[in-house]
Parts: structure tokens; sequence; C-alpha cells
């Protein structure tokens, strides 16, 4: 991904180069960021587009035949196993997961700022989705509620900061430098607890399957606009580190 982003650094370099004469270096970074923004924008719009459309009986439908087959599922047993899951898309669960990833990372690569881009992405995913519920105030499902809940139903927290936090991993632990088997391993437990987080809510009665697909869409949409500006911010911070070397040089 750096490369496409460095190609289209590039070509905004040159164009600014050509128009202005007073050329500014960090003038394509900040272009970028903005276009970022109008993207995340535009995301959003059509996200609440989208969400308005379902707003039908063909969605009620849908929502409610799925719900019922998923709930015929329940046992004490299962119902223990997916509560402790759903705990998992919870504020002690995300602090428990950043705490382990944060000494993997600090011992493996001596490195806070994953961590402290992973902490970002979890705290404006929760603020973004309290938002979002806000703007669309969809009521809970009526089925029995295996858990408390005290918030708007769509789109679903759980769903959407499972797929921020935990899509993120899966984008940091892709491009990492580690084992293969551990690379591949970390991925496909990252991507069964997004899709494991979103059917316990639905089994626990607290979420329509629509609140899901409606928290992951979101989720995603975060998660790319996350890794673009963490792109750019890294790849500013290295032009910056570079001048002095390059000034030293020319001296």
């Amino acid at each position: 991904m750096k490369e496409y982003i460095i190609d289209f650094l590039r070509k905004i370099e040159s164009i600014l180069r050509d128009k202005f004469h007073q050329y500014n270096s960090k003038l394509p970074y900040l272009i970028s960021i903005i276009l970022a923004l109008i993207i995340v924008v535009v995301g959003i719009n059509v996200f609440v587009e989208l969400t308005n459309a379902l707003n039908s009986d063909l969605v009620a439908n849908y929502d409610s035949r799925i719900t019922a087959y998923v709930i015929t599922y329940r046992t004490p047993e299962l119902n223990n196993i997916l509560q402790f899951i759903t705990n998992l898309g919870d504020l002690y669960g995300y602090i428990a997961v950043t705490t382990i990833c944060s000494l993997f990372f600090f011992l493996k690569f001596k490195n806070w700022r994953y961590v402290i881009q992973l902490v970002f992405v979890i705290i404006i995913s929760g603020l973004s989705n309290l938002a979002l519920k806000e703007v669309i105030n969809r009521a809970r499902p009526t089925a029995e509620h295996l858990v408390s809940v005290e918030t708007l139903s769509y789109p679903s927290g759980h769903a959407m900061s499972a797929t921020a936090f935990y899509g993120f991993l899966i984008y940091l632990f892709y491009f990492l430098k580690i084992n293969r088997w551990l690379k591949i391993g970390l991925i496909a437990l990252c991507s069964f607890l997004i899709v494991s987080i979103g059917i316990s809510r639905i089994y626990l009665g607290v979420h329509f399957p629509s609140d899901i697909l409606g928290g992951v869409i979101a989720g995603i949409i975060w998660v790319m606009f996350c890794v673009l500006i963490f792109n750019i911010i890294d790849l500013f911070r290295k032009q910056e580190e570079r001048k002095p070397k390059i000034s030293k040089e020319e001296n």
C-alpha cells in the first residue's frame, strides 16, 4: 500500500511544482489527508443512505428469520461460551488484548507506535459508533436479551469495534516480519473473533443481523481510513528525518 501512496504523492508533487512557484513539500501530505477525510465523509454518507434503504419489509423478514434460527441453538453451555466471546468485544476485553499486544510489539519490535495506533483505532471507533447510533436511532430487538444493554441498536458497537480493532491487528500482522505460521495463526484468530463476536450479539438477542452487517461495514471503512492516515504520517515523518541528512551531504 505504501508504494501506491508514494506514487500518488509524487504525482501531486509534480503537479504542484508545475503550477506553483513557491512549493511547500508538506502540501502533498496535507492534500492527501484532506482527500482521506473526504473519502470517510462520503463513506459515512453512503453508509447512512444504505441504512435508510434497509428499513424495509424485506430486511425485517431477513432479520427475524436469521434471529429465530440462531436462537434455536441456545443451550446453557453455549450461552456461557458466547457470553465470553462477546466480552472480548467489551472494554475489559480490549484492555486485556491491548495489554498482550503491547507486550508483543514492545518485546519483539521495541516500538510503541503500533500500540498507540491500536488504541487510537478502538477509541475513535467507539466514539463514532455512539454518534451513528444517535443519528440512526434504531431500537433493540424484542427477543430475550441474555446480556444487559443500554445503548441503541444500529450499527452494532461490538461488530464495528471488533472489525476496527481486530481488523487493524490483521493489517499489522500481515505486514510485520514474523514467523509465517504465527502470522497465519494470528490473522485467523482475529478473523474468527470478528465473525464470532458478531454472531454472539445475534445469539444473545441484543442485535438484528442487519445491525451486525452495518457495524462490519462501518468498521471496515474506519480501518481503511486509519491505515491511510497512519501511512501518510509515517511517510511524512520519514521525509522529515531525511532532510537533515540531505542538508549535511549538500554542505
